[in-house]
């Protein structure tokens, strides 16, 4: 029971694990679309970081993105610095799987992502997705500055409206402003595409959110 109990409670600072200097080495290359995962990346190209349950099928649903210019998956939203894959599922590390979207903003406005976000996840669920149960699977927008943030509070208004009409419960979804993103290891990295029969459980409300442009 506290194991459990544990895995739907983000732990104090205090309590979370300590982690490690060195950060993981991030492929040079997407394995979808050949560019860089890592910044500086070209001017009019801005970023957002969600998470939305398990970070495979979130990275697929945006690399699929038409304006999207690539995504890596990794970590934020906790206290241990560059956590490996099995302490962030042991719920001792504070930390979301996320995915970092990094998206054309002329051809994309954050409106834009933010819908593709909104539809393909429950963000009424709390620490979970689905099956997937934890403090990992939280649902979270995680902000670089106030005008992303007036935008993410905003696309949650309008469609916590759109979710209540259809006898949804509250969005419990996290807006923070950012911490250090940690990139997760390889093999996570575009993992659906290197396994395509690969598990996903990300699934939508159904809902349509009525922010942004259809994709």
């Amino acid at each position: 029971m506290a194991f459990g109990h544990r895995l739907l409670t983000v732990p104090d600072p205090a309590d979370a694990l300590s982690g490690r200097d060195q950060a993981v080495v991030v492929p040079e290359a997407h394995y979808v679309n050949g560019r860089s995962m890592v910044p500086p990346f070209p001017d009019g190209v801005d970023t957002v970081v969600l998470g939305m349950g398990c970070f495979w099928g979130a990275e697929r649903k945006f690399w699929e993105t038409p304006g999207v210019w690539t995504t890596a998956v990794g970590y934020t939203g906790g206290y241990t610095p560059n956590a490996t894959y099995q302490e962030v599922c042991s719920g001792m590390t504070g930390h979301n799987e996320v995915v970092l979207v990094a998206y054309d903003t002329g051809v994309l406005s954050q409106a834009d992502v933010l819908r593709v976000f909104w539809e393909n996840h429950d963000p009424t669920q709390g620490m979970r997705q689905g099956n997937d149960v934890g403090t990992q699977y939280r649902s979270g927008i995680y902000v670089a500055d106030d005008s992303q943030r007036d935008v993410a509070q905003s696309t949650r208004e309008t469609y916590a409206a759109q979710l209540t009409a259809a006898g949804f419960g509250e969005i419990t979804t996290e807006i923070l402003v950012r911490s250090e993103f940690f990139y997760a290891e390889d093999y996570h990295q575009q993992y659906l595409a290197k396994n395509p029969s690969g598990y996903c459980g990300m699934g939508g409300t159904g809902v349509s959110c009525p922010v942004g442009v259809p994709t």
